[in-house]
């Protein structure tokens, strides 16, 4: 940017009217830049700061996509708008896979030119803007390795920048795989006790006597092999936080005693006397339901409110898949690093595919497969033939086309991607007469895929009633 401020723009065309036109236009709001040809270009984009670049996409020598590629691969923040009187879909499609930002038909409409530069210097400083913001977020609030623009995310986000500077025990819930442990690192961070101990305890890798031992200590000869004192890993997070992970797997036993530590702050070693007096936060997570596990007899009712003072949900990823991309990024990055590799990126269809896939072990699952298609990658980009067979073929049988539709209609909308599957697949068979066969060929997946996406819809039994399969009743005619 020049000395008063004005947005950078480089203008390129071999056409001398086109180029003199966009200056004459263009120069009271910008610093304008201009070249006859791709050359031309690029020695003007190393001498100086260009914000913007307006190029012709035919010209002798080297065309604007070419030229488009070497600016951005230079500047990798420039703003690339492409001009041609000879425009069609194909050209604009390669230009925005190449990284163009917008595509204008010549002669060009200067007010919509305006328009489009405003926009795009827009965009380009709120992306900025956002990435500051992200910057301090991980500096500040420990949560650089918890990716999401989801809403959902964002609303966690919300809730652990609240909950975090307080003392309130929170509760963090989720299936196994969305990353509760670095929610409950996050929360330790963003606190007061940041500079504490963060002491983790994975209840279910201990049975109950050898979990009271390591949650409260125990003193020499308290059991067999008690052959000396030991501090607990309560004694041990005395001042920082405490995390249990998989509470739902403590025995009842245990449970009494969590139940006072957390109503006194006081505990004793087992076979000891000596009352302890500890000043910890407990943050605790499961991927149980712990209100169900409380009506069957199976967890403390007291000790679960005591637990549920402020609940964190994690989504997973299934609902959440317009994060598939950022994650995929973000672990693209780091298997790169680790494993010395220079993969440039991932193509949309392989984002696409990864999107479609229903995740059971969620971001823990993607995680390893990024790390496994990076390490066994065929190019110098991740395609769907990078992605491992098992989920290709998952994908397949699930009704690739119906998730890709479904994602489009509910990042359109207010929809989840699960209410927007259900929305099209409700439709698909109100326009075929509730016929199966018919809705299933209508929204290109298998019946057997229909029929187990329907086994999950509350109102299953109601809409199944007057369902027809029509290959069924073939058969049976046969």
């Amino acid at each position: 940017m020049n000395s008063d401020n004005k947005p950078s723009v480089l203008v390129v065309d071999d056409d001398k009217n086109t180029r003199d036109g966009l200056e004459r236009a263009l120069k009271r709001t910008y610093d304008v830049y201009v070249a006859e040809n791709a050359v031309r270009a690029l020695e003007i984009l190393a001498e100086h700061r260009i914000e913007i670049l307006l190029s012709d996409v035919r010209m002798p020598g080297m065309d604007g996509l070419a030229l488009l590629q070497r600016a951005i691969a230079h500047s990798p923040d420039l703003i690339c708008i492409l001009l041609t009187a000879y425009g069609n879909v194909e050209i604009a499609v390669t230009a925005m896979k190449q990284g163009a930002y917008d595509f204008l038909m010549k002669p060009v409409n200067l007010d919509h030119l305006d328009i489009l530069l405003q926009r795009a210097l827009h965009s380009r400083d709120v992306e900025s803007e956002n990435m500051n913001l992200h910057e301090q977020l991980d500096t500040k609030f420990g949560m650089e390795n918890i990716v999401g623009n989801s809403s959902s995310m964002l609303s966690m986000f919300e809730t652990i920048r609240q909950t975090a500077p307080t003392q309130a025990t929170v509760l963090i819930t989720g299936e196994t795989g969305t990353g509760k442990e670095l929610v409950a690192h996050a929360i330790h961070r963003l606190s007061t006790r940041s500079r504490g101990p963060f002491v983790a305890v994975h209840c279910a890798a201990l049975a109950a006597n050898l979990l009271e031992s390591e949650l409260f200590g125990h003193e020499k000869g308290a059991f067999t092999s008690a052959v000396s004192r030991r501090r607990g890993r309560f004694e041990t997070a005395d001042g920082g936080t405490l995390f249990l992970d998989e509470i739902s797997e403590v025995e009842p036993s245990v449970q009494v005693k969590l139940l006072r530590v957390l109503e006194e702050r006081t505990f004793e070693r087992v076979g000891g006397d000596e009352t302890i007096e500890v000043d910890i936060r407990i943050v605790t997570a499961t991927n149980q339901n712990l209100r169900e596990l409380v009506n069957d007899g199976k967890f403390r009712e007291d000790l679960y409110f005591r637990l549920d003072v402020v609940n964190i949900e994690l989504p997973p990823l299934r609902d959440r898949t317009d994060d598939i991309p950022l994650l995929c990024n973000r672990f693209l990055k780091e298997f790169n690093e680790k494993n010395a590799k220079e993969i440039q990126g991932i193509t949309g269809e392989a984002c696409n595919v990864l999107s479609a896939y229903s995740w059971p072990g969620n971001v823990r699952e993607l995680r390893n497969t990024i790390e496994k298609m990076v390490v066994l990658a065929r190019g110098t980009r991740l395609t769907p033939r990078d992605i491992p067979a098992n989920i290709r073929e998952a994908v397949k049988e699930g009704g690739y086309n119906l998730a890709i539709r479904a994602g489009r209609q509910g990042s359109a909308g207010t929809d989840s991607l699960a209410d927007a599957e259900k929305h099209l697949i409700q439709a698909a068979l109100a326009r075929n007469k509730n016929n199966i066969t018919q809705a299933s060929k209508d929204l290109g997946i298998s019946r057997r895929t229909l029929h187990r996406k329907l086994k999950t819809y509350k109102d299953e039994s109601a809409e199944q009633e007057n369902l027809v399969d029509t290959s069924e009743t073939d058969a049976n005619s046969r």
